[in-house]
């Protein structure tokens, strides 16, 4: 833990706010994450919060005006906040304030304050710690909810009663899970019962605020120590109930199914150890989600989940639109991971032939290497044995998606036949006719029964068109 304070601002654009400050007659104090990153050991942040007692946007021009090149000020009236980019840094300037808030809204009613008024506004006592700028007590830590010992012993602890602060604000309450998860903190007790007692208000918290929190507890080093807070706190349900239908185990005549709630957590933990692809991540979290519609009991084999895939690509979709994530490439490869999620497994545990290579490629196209990601994660098992086995099976399969596609070049498959081709071979206008034989070709290359060339693609053309009743205009066969 850092304890020179002074070399949390050490560099120069500090002290133009401390002399504009000084101009303007105003106390002024940097608060807030940057602060917090620093005691911390962390890289420091490059976004730097000024609370002044006063006007933050006085504040904010007066720096620009100090600082080379006089970069702009970007002005929010109605928050009376100002912000100010200069090289690498981002600077936000807002006059101390205190706060109150309405049942209905976590807007809040805002008026001016003091340096502690604007403390206790914030969500965690590791959030209130200031460092003064200003001349008599210049570098000096301020620290009136214990901060720094909160930090010292990993707690999120809010600074005023966690009943009232998360009933205010209800996203703090998604907060309080992802610095959890970010920081490997603990929750407080209080804090954590608090959130249990209000999570029907994150309701009126905005979707887009939430998927923003969600995003970063899914970025994070281990996403499962936020995932299991959001369950704890019974958040989840509220937040993505296609999860928590996964949970629990049926047992019928005997025969028990593993919980896909708690096997999903381990697969995203397992894909977060190799990959910082937020996207592929999120189809981590989603893979089995189509388990818990598509379950049922059959007495001859037990447990079934058939088509759980197909389900759950079109449930990605629908929970995407629900919190108003993006649908386009982004979820297209998220369905696409989930669609597919199965096939590598199937591959590993049977004799693999190049065919079925070849239609993996065909369907995963770029993505392969992803798919193969998201299948090495998914295995759970608790069975060293077994798990060698599955790993190198996986190898295995790897190696020979290599061989297949040097060979047979099938990612991103575009035939060697077109349709403007057989058109004029056979003197035919667009018709069904054509997208048959394409098909054809394009079954016969991955199946192997042709190579991926022109040549043998045209006398296979010809000999499909022949059994349509089609001639050719001039017969090259």
């Amino acid at each position: 833990m850092r304890k020179d304070t002074k070399e949390a601002i050490s560099n120069p654009v500090f002290t133009k706010i401390v002399d504009s400050s000084r101009d303007l007659d105003l106390e002024t104090y940097v608060i807030g994450g940057f602060v917090r990153d620093f005691l911390l050991g962390n890289k420091a942040p490059k976004d730097i919060d000024i609370v002044t007692v006063g006007s933050g946007i006085a504040l904010a021009r007066k720096v620009a005006e100090k600082l080379s090149g006089k970069p702009r000020v970007q002005v929010f009236k109605n928050f009376g906040t100002a912000m100010v980019h200069y090289q690498d840094f981002e600077l936000e300037f807002v006059g101390a304030r205190k706060e109150s808030y309405r049942k209905e809204s976590r807007k809040p009613t805002v008026e001016n304050g003091s340096l502690e008024d604007d403390q206790k506004r914030r969500d965690f006592t590791i959030n209130t710690l200031a460092i003064s700028l200003n001349k008599s007590t210049y570098g000096q830590l301020l620290d009136p909810f214990q901060g720094l010992q909160d930090l010292q012993k990993g707690i999120i602890r809010t600074p005023l009663d966690p009943e009232i602060t998360y009933s205010d604000d209800p996203l703090r309450m998604l907060r309080a899970i992802r610095f959890a998860a970010q920081l490997d903190f603990e929750i407080e007790i209080s804090s954590l019962q608090a959130i249990t007692t209000h999570k029907e208000r994150i309701r009126i918290v905005s979707r887009e605020r939430i998927v923003d929190e969600l995003h970063k507890i899914m970025l994070c080093k281990k996403p499962s120590t936020g995932l299991r807070l959001l369950h704890k706190t019974e958040l989840m349900p509220l937040i993505l109930p296609e999860l928590s239908a996964l949970e629990g185990i049926e047992e019928v005549e005997g025969q028990r199914h593993k919980d896909n709630f708690w096997h999903t957590l381990e697969v995203v933990d397992n894909i977060s150890r190799n990959t910082d692809d937020l996207w592929l991540r999120w189809a981590a979290l989603l893979h089995d989600i189509g388990k818990a519609p598509t379950k049922k009991f059959d007495k001859k084999i037990g447990w079934t989940f058939h088509a759980h895939e197909f389900v759950g690509s079109k449930m990605v979709y629908k929970l995407f639109k629900r919190l108003r994530m993006p649908l386009n490439e982004k979820m297209k490869f998220v369905q696409k991971m989930v669609l597919l999620s199965s096939r590598p497994v199937i591959l590993s545990k049977d004799f693999v032939t190049d065919s079925a290579v070849r239609r993996l490629i065909f369907d995963a196209g770029d993505h392969i290497d992803a798919l193969m990601t998201l299948c090495e994660a998914d295995i759970t098992t608790k069975n060293p044995a077994r798990q060698k086995k599955y790993l190198r099976n996986f190898k295995l399969v790897r190696k020979k998606i290599t061989e297949v596609e040097e060979r047979d070049r099938i990612r991103n498959f575009q035939p060697p036949i077109s349709g403007e081709l057989i058109m004029a071979t056979f003197n035919i206008p667009p018709s069904k006719e054509i997208g048959v034989i394409k098909d054809a070709i394009k079954e016969a290359i991955l199946d192997g029964e042709i190579p991926n060339e022109h040549q043998p693609a045209y006398k296979f053309m010809l000999d499909q068109g022949r059994k349509l009743g089609l001639k050719p205009i001039k017969d090259q066969d």
